[in-house]
């Protein structure tokens, strides 16, 4: 069984990096570090709103951590076609993630699974919920509703060739209070590939309560690093300690 993975993600704006809160960049941050002889993967997203900025900016962005990075490196944000994902591997990232882009045109995943393989396609799905029972996907950075269901989304994710699948509670970003459990465990038993929780962490305890209740096969998270200084380190010892095999 693979071990579980701890993945940090960070938002860049114009090429600055960015906490979000309920997917606005809330408070501006410079780069200071990322632990990468601890965590698992690095995910990076550009969130700069269309006319807003230099893609330019992001695309050093991807250059500078592909030269840093020791571990697999995700990018997304803004992907509408394989050109940009040859772009952005061609910068040196491992996979692309890929969401509004994939909704207006599914047939990107099935595309980027057949030049690239389907290890490098990451379909991230933004969801909010809508009554006690249901979910909705939205695109364009979490404002339009489709329509889509994020299990049935999730499953034709996976039959156009995604190899992971990215769940985001949208109403949990930077909120610190934990993932959206459900959500989560709904998204995990509708595929069969590994699934990865994003949205609320706040504390190691809700890291294990995604890989126990959920069956995730990693926990992300991007504000919990920029004002604690706790370690990945401390958070994969606590998990190791409470029965979820991580790299140590």
């Amino acid at each position: 069984m693979l071990r579980k993975r701890l993945i940090t993600v960070l938002t860049f704006n114009d090429g600055v990096l960015f906490r979000t809160k309920l997917f606005e960049p809330d408070y501006r941050y410079t780069l200071s570090f990322v632990d990468a002889w601890s965590v698992d993967e690095v995910v990076i997203l550009d969130v700069t709103r269309p006319g807003q900025g230099d893609r330019q900016n992001f695309y050093k962005v991807v250059e500078h951590f592909a030269r840093k990075c020791f571990v697999p490196l995700a990018v997304g944000g803004g992907i509408r076609d394989v050109d940009e994902v040859r772009r952005l591997l061609g910068y040196g990232a491992d996979k692309v993630v890929l969401n509004t882009g994939a909704l207006e045109q599914p047939r990107l995943i099935t595309e980027t699974a057949k030049l690239y393989g389907a290890q490098c396609v990451v379909l991230s799905i933004d969801a909010k919920k809508i009554d006690e029972n249901r979910y909705e996907v939205y695109s364009t950075f979490g404002s339009q509703p489709t329509g889509k269901s994020p299990t049935e989304w999730a499953a034709q994710g996976e039959a156009l060739g995604a190899g992971e699948v990215l769940i985001t509670a949208i109403e949990r970003d930077g909120w610190l209070q934990g993932y959206d459990l459900d959500l989560c465990r709904e998204v995990s038993e509708a595929v069969n590939v590994p699934v990865l929780a994003l949205g609320g962490a706040g504390s190691w305890k809700h890291f294990a309560e995604a890989f126990k209740q959920c069956g995730v096969s990693g926990v992300c998270t991007q504000n919990i690093y920029h004002f604690t200084e706790q370690s990945i380190h401390s958070a994969k010892a606590f998990l190791a300690k409470n029965g979820v095999d991580v790299r140590l």
